[in-house]
């Protein structure tokens, strides 16, 4: 499969084995809840070692990864191992070299790396993220007050994004990705620089999206809460397995 292609197909839900009373194996469905809303096959990336180097270093080689309605999936590795290079796939922001993927719903992304203005105020975010998601003003304002009281950040809401400090921006950083309420959940180690309070904050909207039937795909270095996500998923070696 050559290139990458993203869209808005569903894929029927897989069928699972189950066994009854006596052993025997029969074929059932995944309830209608379980629908693929993300799904990335054989997804292959290389980087050059450097500008003037022919040499490609390969980085995921082929990695096919599905996230169902209502989910949230773990997403590990060591430093290196393609984890945000896979999410920048995923996004659209980065073209594989082989492979497809395909979406089904919004996707609400937050970058590792907080992609903002240094110039415009937490609240001059809302107003551009919100027209860029179809929002209208109202909408973007509602969604927005109910994020800043969320996160614990509303006295922050006309401050400049080069005056926040780490935590305050990385609770933007996370706003800005929620603010469409997104049935898909990008998110590159979102709470990296949370304090614990924040942290359980974070775990709050993301149980309230869940409620809804939205997933979340959660990049991170390492997993502590492991009972909160339904899944862990490992890139080992440029592919991915459960861990």
């Amino acid at each position: 499969m050559s290139g990458a292609a993203y869209g808005n197909e569903r894929f029927s839900a897989p069928e699972v084995g189950r066994s009854d009373a006596d052993g025997a194996s029969e074929s059932v469905r995944e309830p209608a809840m379980a629908r693929n809303v993300l799904r990335a096959v054989g997804v292959v990336k290389s980087f050059r070692r450097s500008w003037w180097s022919r040499r490609r270093v390969p980085v995921l080689r082929g990695v096919d990864l599905e996230l169902r309605a209502g989910e949230v999936v773990g997403l590990v590795g060591e430093n290196g191992s393609g984890k945000s290079t896979l999410m920048k796939i995923l996004v659209g922001s980065l073209a594989p070299e082989d492979g497809s993927v395909t979406v089904d719903g919004r996707i609400g992304y937050c970058p590792q790396v907080p992609e903002v203005y240094g110039r415009l105020t937490c609240d001059d975010h809302v107003e551009l993220f919100g027209a860029a998601y179809g929002l209208t003003s109202a909408q973007a304002r509602t969604s927005a007050d109910g994020l800043y009281t969320a996160l614990g950040f509303a006295r922050f809401s006309d401050v400049r994004a080069d005056a926040l400090s780490g935590g305050t921006l990385a609770k933007l950083n996370l706003a800005l990705a929620l603010l469409a309420d997104p049935e898909v959940l990008l998110l590159d180690e979102p709470y990296a620089g949370f304090d614990f309070d924040t942290y359980l904050k974070f775990w709050d909207l993301v149980a309230e999206r869940r409620a809804l039937g939205h997933s979340a795909l959660i990049v991170s270095h390492f997993v502590v809460d492991e009972d909160r996500f339904d899944r862990i998923v490992q890139i080992r070696d440029g592919k991915a397995a459960l861990r």
